[in-house]
């Protein structure tokens, strides 16, 4: 029988990540790649690695992860994608499947990625009362008091550009910790506010968009930025924790599952997935 030739590909991939323990392939514990890996097997019968364009946190969701595989596959890109998305948990779908460029890596090739993460806070009033969430909390947190919005995005301008964001995050062993903050702001989504009996709940995300993102980077940015939304912080302190290198002078990260990977960039490659 003749040999059916390796094809490498690449697709778009959602998920909820709530069940599983991040993106990367882990001993014991449910994971997005391996996941994909164990789809990909049950269709095809053979094992393909699969190659991530980044690496999220237990908790984290997205909705443009990029990933890559090398597969023996001779039917359409469209018949693969339909196939696959039958043997994943109904948490992951497989958006689509295209041939990947010459020379193309879904980490390495990448320009930016852009994160989102959602808050949902009262306009007006507290909910010192309300002890759970449960329609919001899978995909958001909540605040119980209102936010200076205004002074979040003050605090967030500080932040854009190109630092040493060592405060902020941890490096993979031997990895600069010099990043570069494209876009970095909160705004309201103004089409998605909820009354519960006589606060308002507004929605509000924040959008980060960087050549590339340290360890938690994006969850201990959040949680800095709220705390000067409710506060605690100043805008000098903002900056001088961002000078000092050090990671004791971050404030906590917020909770994993208001993030999601919104979308991954190639320069070389724009029209990867049009």
């Amino acid at each position: 029988m003749p040999v059916t030739p390796d094809r490498s590909l690449c697709a778009l991939v959602a998920y909820d990540g709530t069940a599983f323990s991040g993106f990367q392939a882990q001993i014991n514990a449910p994971s997005i790649q391996g996941a994909l890996e164990e789809g990909m097997e049950q269709l095809t019968g053979h094992f393909c690695r699969v190659h991530g364009s980044g690496r999220t946190d237990t908790g984290v969701h997205a909705h443009g992860q990029v990933i890559g595989v090398t597969l023996p596959w001779k039917h359409s890109l469209d018949t693969l994608c339909q196939g696959w998305n039958r043997y994943l948990p109904e948490a992951i779908v497989v958006r689509k499947v295209v041939a990947a460029p010459a020379g193309f890596h879904p980490r390495f090739s990448a320009t930016t990625r852009t994160y989102r993460y959602s808050v949902y806070y009262p306009v007006t009033g507290t909910l010192e009362n309300v002890r759970r969430f449960p329609l919001f909390e899978r995909f958001a947190l909540v605040e119980k008091r209102p936010l200076d919005v205004a002074a979040m995005n003050q605090a967030a301008a500080l932040l854009v550009g190109t630092h040493d964001f060592a405060t902020f995050g941890q490096p993979t062993q031997g990895e600069s910790t010099v990043r570069r903050i494209d876009e970095l702001y909160w705004s309201a989504d103004v089409g998605c506010s909820v009354r519960l009996d006589s606060p308002q709940l507004q929605r509000l995300v924040l959008t980060a968009t960087a050549n590339g993102f340290l360890r938690r980077m994006v969850r201990n940015l959040t949680g800095t930025l709220l705390e000067v939304g409710r506060g605690a912080w100043q805008l000098a302190d903002v900056s001088a924790a961002l000078v000092a290198l050090d990671r004791s002078r971050c404030a906590a990260p917020v909770l994993p599952n208001g993030l999601v990977l919104e979308r991954v960039t190639y320069s070389e490659y724009p029209h990867l997935f049009l």
